[in-house]
């Protein structure tokens, strides 16, 4: 029989139930593109194992996507490695906007290292108290994580089976994920929004001289203009 009084959930219990709610758009977005990358590398001629491994050890969608490419290129793992490392230059950066989010102990800052990407950074610091930015980053973190390592292993299983996944739009996910992350943070601060558009305008105008991935590294140097 169904009571008549109303079950009062506590707020932790609240605020995890929403986050994972806010956060499972980034979680589609991230294993839809691990679909798409598992499935170019194998399409490639990789082994399935090479992207599988490569997303649970790397875990770096951008750099994953260049090293690939390198390889398939007829690139070295030296060179393919080393263009990963240039792209994820970026997440120092990220690192001391989340090192207070981490919490003690080596082995989970550690582990939160490892789960540092644009999504999970930018959904943390959306939040508005430093309770809500911890828990946000851990539990998109970790979401973000799967599904991203399970995007990639039906890519790799699926091989050819796909097409070319660059004709279904699937590199679009991110961006618009991320577009809609930093709306409010653009809406609320003019120094962000002009650090923002001077890293846009940079951007834009490497994109033609430089390997991809490059031009988000270049747009860092517009940081200087955020005024606190």
């Amino acid at each position: 029989m169904r009571s008549s009084h109303r079950t009062t959930l506590p707020p932790g219990a609240r605020t995890g139930s929403s986050l994972v709610r806010d956060s499972s758009l980034v979680w589609l977005a991230g294993g839809i593109v691990g679909v798409s990358f598992g499935a170019v590398a194998v399409a490639g001629g990789l082994p399935v194992w090479v992207p599988v491994v490569m997303s649970l050890v790397v875990y770096a969608g951008s750099a994953q996507f260049s090293a690939v490419g390198v390889l398939l290129a007829g690139g070295g793992p030296l060179a393919a490695a080393a263009t990963g490392l240039l792209l994820n230059t970026r997440t120092a950066a990220f690192g001391l906007a989340v090192a207070d989010l981490l919490g003690p102990g080596r082995a989970t800052r550690l582990l939160g290292a490892h789960l540092v990407t644009d999504e999970t950074v930018a959904f943390a610091l959306a939040q508005p108290d430093p309770a809500r930015r911890r828990a946000a980053f851990w539990i998109s973190g970790l979401g973000l994580f799967a599904a991203w390592n399970a995007g990639v292993l039906v890519g790799a299983l699926a091989g050819t089976a796909l097409g070319d996944p660059a004709r279904y739009g699937l590199d679009a996910a991110f961006p618009a994920v991320l577009v809609a992350l930093v709306l409010p943070a653009l809406r609320a601060d003019a120094g962000v929004r002009r650090a923002a558009l001077l890293g846009a305008v940079v951007a834009l105008a490497v994109t033609p001289l430089v390997p991809a991935g490059v031009p988000v590294l270049l747009s860092l140097a517009a940081l200087p203009v955020v005024r606190r």
